[in-house]
């Protein structure tokens, strides 16, 4: 079986020279070349033909995000971000996977290279994950109407939204495609907790939803507004009286994943049931898919992301596969699917 070629682009020689170690560990890797700056990198790229490029946000001449810019414009390939774990390098990072790149790992300081060794399964897993995404899929989500005053409105009383790599473009565009005035929201997105409050404050930006991170521990859900779980908690659902409230969880991992969209949906089965919409997008993995069958099976409705339009698919492939979905639509369906099940 051929390997997957790697090129690893980092302005470090140590980190280079650690990265490729780790790389070459793995039986379905190769890292065929390693360079220092985007400029190398392109005469690699026109040299080697790599199959992923590991792609550092911070180096001199030009940065990561710039040169993914260029890539993408003039040969889009898949790209693995390496991010540094502070507000800025949540800010470049989360602009890289806007532009196209297929996922991210961070970056150790200078002082903690060893960290990098405990993340070596997780790093090569994106990487052979990434040779297979579909880094073509940048398709925006279809507006909404407008909500018609004269519409009745269905007993739907919360939407659940998870998804996982090539998800916060996913998220960010149903989101910007929805208007005002829905019943709440809650969303699952796996990411590092360093990045949810950037994460969350790009959707309200994009969106005439108001969408915040979940930072108290509990908060009642309210129409017209988005709860973003944080990344290192998982987002559940209580009803008190006529009323739903969302609120942090801090169990364990479940599908290995912290938030996992597999907690937000059980939790959204047994307490909303039939009056809710589950929406499982792109994503690595199976974290969802039994979730979304018990809410399915609640009689609560359930929409999947299709493969064409997904950068991995994933995800929503384990629920589609087990039964747990109603309707797989493309990303660009979502907002007025879930439009059309909320107005009549």
């Amino acid at each position: 079986m051929r390997k997957i070629k790697v090129l690893v682009v980092d302005d470090s020689p140590v980190f280079r020279a650690l990265l490729s170690q780790i790389i070459n560990s793995d039986d379905e890797l190769e890292v065929i070349a390693a360079a220092e700056d985007p400029y190398e990198a392109r005469q690699m790229i026109k040299e080697f033909n790599p199959d992923v490029i590991t792609l550092d946000i911070e180096m001199p001449k030009m940065n990561g995000v710039q040169f993914l810019r260029n890539l993408m414009r003039l040969r889009p390939m898949p790209v693995v971000m390496i991010s540094t774990l502070t507000q800025h390098g949540a800010e470049a990072t989360l602009e890289a996977l806007e532009t196209g790149a297929v996922d991210y790992f961070p970056k150790p300081a200078v002082e903690a290279t060893g960290e990098i060794v405990e993340y070596k399964t997780e790093i090569n897993k994106k990487i052979r994950m990434a040779a297979k995404a579909n880094v073509q899929t940048a398709n925006t989500a279809e507006v909404a109407p407008e909500i018609d005053p004269c519409s009745k409105q269905t007993e739907i009383e919360l939407i659940a939204i998870g998804a996982s790599t090539g998800g916060t473009e996913a998220v960010k565009n149903v989101m910007a495609a929805l208007p005002a005035g829905l019943p709440p929201i809650i969303i699952t997105q796996h990411i590092s907790a360093m990045f949810t409050r950037s994460f969350a404050k790009r959707l309200d930006d994009a969106s005439d939803v108001e969408v915040k991170e979940l930072t108290a521990s509990k908060a009642p859900l309210i129409n017209g507004c988005a709860y973003v779980a944080p990344g290192d908690k998982h987002i559940t659902v209580f009803r008190r009286g006529s009323h739903l409230f969302c609120q942090l969880d801090d169990s364990p991992p479940m599908s290995r994943h912290k938030p996992s969209v597999d907690v937000m949906y059980h939790s959204v089965a047994e307490v909303v049931g039939d009056k809710a919409i589950g929406v499982l997008l792109t994503g690595m993995g199976s974290d969802g898919a039994e979730g979304m069958l018990n809410m399915k099976n609640k009689g609560a409705i359930t929409l999947a992301q299709d493969e064409k339009s997904s950068v991995v698919w994933g995800m929503p492939k384990v629920a589609y596969e087990i039964g747990a979905v109603k309707k797989l639509v493309s990303l660009s369906q979502v907002p007025k699917q879930l439009y059309n099940y909320i107005y009549k």
